[in-house]
């Protein structure tokens, strides 16, 4: 019998994957707050989650959850049930976690460069934490990750052509200091992910 806390070399242990998605989950929560305390957007699934609650007060959480659904179809048939189901997990955890944080921090006058710097950093981190234990935030990250293990292609680089197009949409939406400010944050997160995360050290695996 294969005991959970002894996994294969190529394998984290469950408790292992447990906290790290943990982790990455909630920096990625935590670093939207501090995007809607400047309302900003991003880029990604989390992007077109943001642009519809902003105008219609629907929760962020359940926006997001909804549109990750049919990526999962993805997930399953290219990169397997394991996958897949950390994706789930990690999706619920952060989009709970996201509506639920306004209710024991409060973030008060922020300026928007700040604002999206600290989201940059806290999710491009998050995310990465995430990686590591065959995860993704779903959605564009499983279409990335998918690449970057079939094609070579960089996850960041193929997140951040998805997010030009989400910010191409934002121009009309919104004013142009808020999307370019929001761009800031998108591109300091796309950074991070592009120069750390390197398919020989971390590939999603079913």
């Amino acid at each position: 019998m294969l005991l959970l806390d002894t996994p294969p070399p190529d394998r984290h242990s469950l408790a292992e994957d447990v906290q790290g998605m943990l982790i990455g989950s909630t920096l990625v929560a935590l670093g939207l707050q501090f995007l809607r305390a400047s309302e900003l957007i991003t880029g990604q699934i989390a992007g077109l989650a943001l642009i519809v609650s902003y105008p219609t007060g629907i929760s962020f959480g359940l926006v997001f959850f909804a549109l990750n659904l049919p990526f999962y179809v993805l997930a399953v048939r290219q990169l397997g049930w394991r996958f897949t189901v950390k994706n789930f997990v990690a999706v619920t955890t952060m989009s709970a976690m996201t509506d639920l944080m306004p209710f024991v921090l409060t973030i008060g006058d922020l300026h928007p460069a700040v604002g999206a710097a600290l989201f940059g950093v806290l999710a491009g981190i998050g995310l990465l934490s995430l990686f590591r234990h065959g995860a993704t935030l779903g959605g564009v990250g499983i279409v990335a990750l998918w690449l970057q293990d079939t094609r070579g292609i960089k996850a960041g680089n193929v997140q951040l052509g998805f997010d030009l197009c989400v910010f191409a949409v934002a121009l009309l939406l919104f004013p142009l200091d808020r999307v370019g400010w929001s761009l800031l944050g998108a591109v300091i997160l796309n950074v991070i992910i592009t120069v750390n995360h390197r398919r020989d050290r971390y590939i999603a695996r079913s």
